[in-house]
């Protein structure tokens, strides 16, 4: 992963992602489009997971999309948490594949989640993250 995204002492997961995501924008040149972030504060397992998939899938944007914009959606319900992060890049054809896909995948299942990750080819590539509550939250 690049690097680890962590809660600061006194911060949300709100403002985590806001901060990294301000952060990334501007070291990479792409533009950050927020449609959602938690309104509420996510239990540690789900705050790390989410934090350290979106770092992996914004490192894949980095290095393979060619993306100038990516869309990102946290929303934490009744039913638990969901992370969607598009890019309007290159896209893929074909199973997602490779060593970024796969730490998002052993982060997620780790918090007892999911994840799909589609691609259009020329038409970008959806990550999305479902992580459900369980009795322990």
């Amino acid at each position: 992963m690049s690097e680890e995204l962590r809660i600061r002492e006194g911060r949300s997961l709100a403002q985590a992602l806001e901060e990294h995501l301000a952060d990334w924008s501007g070291r990479t040149g792409v533009s950050v489009e927020i449609w959602a972030l938690p309104t509420h504060d996510a239990p540690p397992r789900l705050a790390r997971a989410v934090l350290a998939t979106l770092g992996e899938a914004l490192s894949n944007v980095e290095r393979h999309s060619g993306a100038k914009l990516v869309s990102i959606a946290v929303t934490l319900g009744s039913s638990g948490l969901r992370m969607t992060v598009s890019d309007h890049g290159r896209g893929f054809a074909g199973p997602a594949e490779g060593r970024g896909i796969s730490a998002m995948r052993v982060h997620l299942n780790e918090a007892g989640g999911t994840l799909s990750v589609n691609g259009v080819p020329g038409g970008g590539t959806t990550v999305t993250a479902v992580v459900p509550w369980n009795r322990r939250d």
